[in-house]
């Protein structure tokens, strides 16, 4: 069946709650995004991602609410998650198999392998370890110390830009949720404490978890934090090689725990893989917007969900255009009109003063001009400064 570009843009900004206007009367838990996590890379990164899908989340971390929490997750990035699901995000996210393990954790993988030390037994091994070291808030570089003490030598390297011996990043910031540690909001370095009340079965070793409705051994997490079924919901049309691009993960094991409850279709002439519950939304010609509104425009952060998908051509086709919004460094943000990214942002702060550098792939009508002015002033806003127009 197929599908076009402009359906598939449509359904993922419907489905990632992006055409939601602000209520401050919501909780900050309720956004459908939480259950795959919301990147905080950057200044208030998950805080303005939250409030772009119309959830009031304060930028300031000393307000961050108690009904959300930040760990480090995928691709070792940290994500701000609800508290309640933090048990539940810590089973979807153990490796699917050694291999997989491997592939998650880069070089680190080759020093365990050659000592004969599967990985999922070494990222339960460094789970445990942490654990039983932070029984107090600690910062990143006195957990580092502890760990480089109690691990031998393959779990260890040199690092040039640090000087020391220490534990491989990846692992690292991996096995911190299962060790049942969280980020403290806003600390750099980071700092990390245990998650109250956190189940102590899950410190004993990192079995993966069977997808949803396979019915193999163990327990599993509701359906809704399955990374695999979560991807296809927000970030569908999707296929095994999208899905493994985002978790990191490896094809192979993607493609075995696809979900039976998917339905084939054509985007550009490439077979891809929707949610039967969200195959009527997607199909849908109408747009649902209110007659005679106006454009719905959204700065999103440089790591906002939506620019996470991995099928970057599908969303800015321009490879010029491409290239300048994920650049590898000074990554900018994208100014997304109804489904469309339409150019790019830059916020420049200076004391209590707010500038943002808009730059438009093509001229603006004046309504969507207009609308980039008014989130911008949102912008400042919730950053609690004040917006000076450029060449003010």
């Amino acid at each position: 069946m197929p599908v076009s570009r402009a359906q598939v843009l449509r359904h993922r900004v419907r489905a990632q709650q992006l055409d939601r206007p602000l209520d401050d009367t919501r909780r900050p838990d309720d956004a459908d995004v939480l259950d795959l996590g919301v990147q905080d890379t950057g200044t208030g990164g998950a805080a303005w991602s939250l409030v772009n899908r119309g959830v009031p989340v304060d930028a300031d971390a000393a307000r961050w609410p108690e009904e959300l929490a930040l760990a480090w997750t995928v691709r070792g990035a940290p994500h701000a998650y609800r508290r309640a699901d933090l048990p539940g995000v810590e089973v979807a996210l153990r490796p699917y198999s050694p291999a997989d393990a491997a592939k998650r954790v880069y070089d680190a993988s080759k020093p365990l392998h050659d000592a004969g030390i599967e990985v999922p037994d070494a990222l339960a091994a460094v789970a445990r370890e942490m654990h039983r070291i932070v029984a107090q808030p600690t910062v990143k570089g006195a957990m580092s110390t502890q760990l480089t003490a109690a691990m031998p030598a393959p779990y260890l390297r040199y690092c040039r830009p640090c000087g020391a011996t220490h534990l491989y990043e990846m692992p690292f910031r991996l096995a911190a949720l299962h060790a049942g540690l969280e980020l403290e909001p806003g600390t750099s370095p980071p700092v990390l404490r245990r998650v109250p009340g956190w189940p102590r079965e899950h410190l004993a070793d990192l079995s993966p978890a069977p997808a949803p409705g396979k019915g193999s051994r163990g327990a599993h997490p509701t359906e809704r934090l399955d990374v695999v079924r979560a991807y296809l919901h927000h970030l569908g049309p999707a296929t095994p090689k999208l899905v493994a691009g985002y978790l990191d993960a490896t094809v192979a094991d993607v493609t075995a725990r696809w979900p039976r409850d998917v339905r084939e279709v054509d985007v550009e002439g490439e077979t891809r893989w929707v949610l039967e519950a969200d195959a009527d939304t997607l199909l849908a010609e109408v747009d649902h917007r209110a007659a005679g509104a106006g454009p719905v425009v959204r700065l999103l952060g440089p790591f906002d969900l939506h620019l996470q998908a991995r099928d970057r051509s599908l969303l800015v086709p321009d490879a010029a255009r491409q290239k300048d919004l994920w650049r590898t460094l000074g990554r900018p943000g994208a100014v997304l009109v109804d489904d469309e990214v339409l150019g790019t942002w830059r916020p420049k702060a200076s004391g209590r003063r707010l500038t943002v550098q808009v730059d438009p792939w093509e001229p603006w009508p004046r309504a969507v001009e207009r609308a980039v002015e008014v989130e911008q002033e949102r912008l400042a806003e919730h950053r609690g400064l004040t917006l000076v127009r450029a060449g003010a």
